[in-house]
């Protein structure tokens, strides 16, 4: 891959915050254990029915995968890929991850590249009987598809937008917030383009009719001027930083350093539990959406189990991994499904809060949204401008 190692790390920086997070321990255990017997990925497909799941650890729901693979049929060995595209695509390309793994989730946008390189190979939705159970939005997320052919299947979906101190600024549904003269010092982005480059994006599209027909990937004329307006309100102190990880967002909010910032959602969850009036913005412009998806790796071809992959997914869009990850993370797995799982396990979990999050989520879709791209035409030409706005 061409200069990967130059660009790969501020491209995911973000998601690699995001993700610890909520990281989970011992993550991989299964496919280490593997490996130990000393058997070939081969034959331990072949003595049991199960897949090699290579995800982002957020994906992981650890000893709830027993209960999982009773119900579906297809045993998942968990193995967390760090969420970094740029060495997720490498060892896709040119490395061993296709003699290790069947089933990839990835952050959204590197489909069309892995496709490209032969990496991944497309799913056969006839396959996924709960396919059809996914909401029509979540199915038309742009990137999904790569010359008509279905090469990811939307996982985990969510959007997001401003965090701000509601009992200091009222009600906020702009990004213009951030952007204000007024706010000077006391607002703060994250120090990622995959995130900031957008929002800013948006912000101009829709707030000011700059020219720009996708803010999640942009031309390069189009990316030029988002970021000199970056470096614009940068060198003017309009930013009190830019952030990286979720302790220092959390930290920003709680010692009120600032009162505005974009980012993430669980961000206000955190800052709510330590007794802070934080909400998260509804932004008149739209939000930012994302997904992590399923892609099928050329190896589970080679191996013969495209049957069980096909099988895994499915089970991830019948209700228990919803429902669980749902309540483990606030992460929402779009389908119905989650519901009637709930109603039907009331012991495990509460219908009302699946239903609330179902409804939290499809709120923030039913207006404009435009998708995160972890993976833009010119992400090279991003890292070379996001390091000109540090250096600003």
């Amino acid at each position: 891959m061409t200069n990967s190692s130059k660009h790969q790390l501020s491209t995911s920086r973000s998601n690699l915050q995001r993700r610890d997070l909520l990281k989970l321990a011992g993550a991989g255990g299964m496919a280490l254990a593997a490996g130990g017997l000393g058997l070939s990925r081969s034959a331990f497909a072949a003595e049991a029915k199960s897949v090699a799941f290579w995800g982002t650890a957020t994906l992981d729901i650890g000893d709830k995968w027993a209960e999982f693979a009773t119900q579906a049929g297809v045993k998942p060995e968990f193995t967390d890929n760090g969420n970094d595209l740029g060495p997720v695509i490498a060892r896709l390309a040119a490395g061993n991850a296709n003699d290790l793994f069947d089933v990839g989730g990835f952050q959204g946008g590197a489909e069309k590249e892995l496709a490209r390189q032969g990496a991944i190979i497309p799913w056969d939705v006839s396959k996924i009987a709960n396919y059809g159970s996914v909401w029509q939005w979540a199915r038309d997320i742009p990137y999904l598809k790569h010359e008509g052919k279905q090469y990811g299947i939307p996982t985990v979906v969510n959007a997001d937008s401003i965090i701000y101190r509601s009992d200091k600024l009222g009600k906020v549904d702009s990004y213009g917030v951030i952007f204000d003269p007024k706010m000077k010092g006391k607002v703060a982005m994250e120090d990622a383009w995959i995130n900031s480059a957008i929002f800013a994006a948006i912000y101009l599209k829709e707030g000011e009719n700059k020219s720009i027909k996708d803010p999640g990937n942009l031309s390069e004329s189009e990316l030029g001027m988002v970021m000199e307006f970056l470096i614009k309100h940068k060198k003017d102190g309009q930013f009190r930083t830019f952030w990286n990880g979720w302790e220092q967002g959390v930290q920003l909010v709680a010692n009120e350093e600032v009162d505005a910032m974009t980012g993430w959602e669980p961000i206000v969850y955190e800052g709510r539990k330590r007794g802070l009036k934080v909400d998260y913005a509804a932004p008149v412009e739209g939000y930012e959406g994302w997904a992590n998806n399923m892609v099928l790796l050329k190896g589970a071809d080679e191996r013969g189990v495209t049957d069980a992959a096909h099988q895994f997914v499915n089970g991830l869009l019948g209700g228990l991994y919803g429902c669980e990850l749902g309540k483990a993370r606030g992460y929402l797995v779009p389908t119905d499904n989650n519901l009637v799982y709930a109603k039907a396990h009331p012991d495990e979990y509460k219908a009302e809060e699946v239903q609330a999050l179902g409804d939290h989520v499809k709120a923030k879709f039913n207006g404009k949204v435009f998708w995160q791209n972890a993976r833009p035409d010119n992400f090279q030409l991003y890292e070379e401008w996001w390091q000109k706005l540090r250096n600003a």
